[in-house]
């Protein structure tokens, strides 16, 4: 099989730009919106809210690399990078890394791609790795750079990337790219989804690193993101991939085999919409947080004042099936029956609402 690279226009890609355009409209509307909704959220919650969703990044975006990681570690991690507080608790040299990686990335997204950048974030994201060749450089090794599945003895080949020594001179031209559009005029410019999902299919094919290609296209889409919006974004992204990620491996395995990219497009444009979404909840979740305790901080006892701190700091999804009595006997330390009065009380001012059980 001819994969992407091996195509004589490679990489001129095609795709109906006409068609993306409702995407584009809607993600620039959506932005808007997301903006508007930050100007209510005071500065500390902002703050929390940009660690948190970073974090969150961290974690999914190693997750769909099936590395897991512990969300408490990264936010402790990307405080401190950040020049917070922090809990000084011990965090794993993989934490540190994506937590490094993802911070380089929010303060320097405006400064033009170099191998330089990709080389140093390949040395954060594989901070403590023993058993890489090439570590802080492009790939070197004589074998075939091959994502495959399945069993050693019977494996499925989904993808043949360029051979190492190809890799230096097409990611030259990779990054010429990628430099040259952002530089464009408004009116030259490439639409901002469009470039973001051509930059990732054109990388991931590359594949220029030992490990980590996913996570660091992923984070050059991020780049794309900030650039376009002229400041750095707070879009779950890789939230949205990870749900998606039988979709999204399978639009890849799809777009690596031509030139054709609409199909990944018209993918990528529904993932990020689909992070902006998730973005939109967690700013909405914030506003309602800072009304709920405006209305009820004074009515609150210690106990319910712990137990809906905990609830709060569940996030956006909150406890499966609700606060249950167990859950609030297990948060408070209190009795059954004390636990059943602070419930009926918090109710009853209208801080919670009542759904069935007992």
């Amino acid at each position: 099989m001819a994969w992407n690279w091996q195509k004589t226009d490679w990489p001129n890609f095609t795709y109906d730009a006409e068609a993306l355009a409702a995407y584009e409209n809607r993600f620039l509307h959506e932005v808007g919106v997301m903006k508007g909704s930050l100007k209510h959220i005071p500065i500390d919650d902002k703050e929390q809210l940009r660690i948190t969703l970073i974090s969150e990044e961290a974690y999914k975006t190693s997750e769909i690399e099936g590395v897991i990681l512990n969300r408490d570690s990264l936010q402790s991690s990307i405080r401190k990078h950040f020049g917070l507080k922090t809990d000084n608790r011990r965090v794993s040299p993989a934490e540190q890394g994506i937590a490094e990686m993802l911070v380089d990335l929010y303060k320097t997204y405006d400064e033009p791609l170099a191998h330089e950048t990709l080389f140093q974030w390949h040395e954060m994201l594989t901070n403590g790795r023993r058993d890489l060749s090439d570590i802080g450089r492009y790939r070197t090794h004589n074998e075939p750079m091959q994502i495959v599945s399945g069993s050693v003895h019977d494996p499925k080949i989904h993808f043949v990337a360029p051979p190492s020594e190809l890799v230096p001179q097409v990611m030259n031209r990779f990054i010429e790219w990628f430099n040259h559009d952002s530089k464009q005029s408004s009116r030259y410019k490439m639409p901002i989804l469009t470039r973001a999902g051509i930059a990732h299919i054109y990388f991931e094919s590359i594949h220029p690193f030992e490990d980590g290609n996913g996570r660091i296209g992923r984070a050059i889409l991020e780049k794309i993101l900030s650039q376009g919006l002229q400041g750095p974004t707070l879009i779950a992204l890789a939230q949205s991939i990870e749900r998606s990620k039988k979709r999204y491996y399978a639009a890849l395995h799809q777009a690596s085999k031509g030139l054709d990219l609409h199909n990944w497009l018209e993918y990528f444009c529904t993932a990020v919409l689909d992070a902006l979404a998730y973005s939109q909840s967690a700013m909405d979740f914030l506003i309602e947080k800072r009304k709920f305790y405006d209305s009820h901080t004074n009515s609150l006892n210690e106990r319910q004042a712990k137990v809906l701190r905990r609830m709060f700091d569940a996030g956006v999804e909150g406890f499966k099936g609700g606060l249950s009595a167990d859950n609030y006997i297990t948060i408070s330390g209190t009795t059954r029956a004390t636990a059943t009065r602070d419930l009926k009380k918090l109710v009853e001012i209208g801080a919670l609402t009542r759904r069935g059980g007992t």
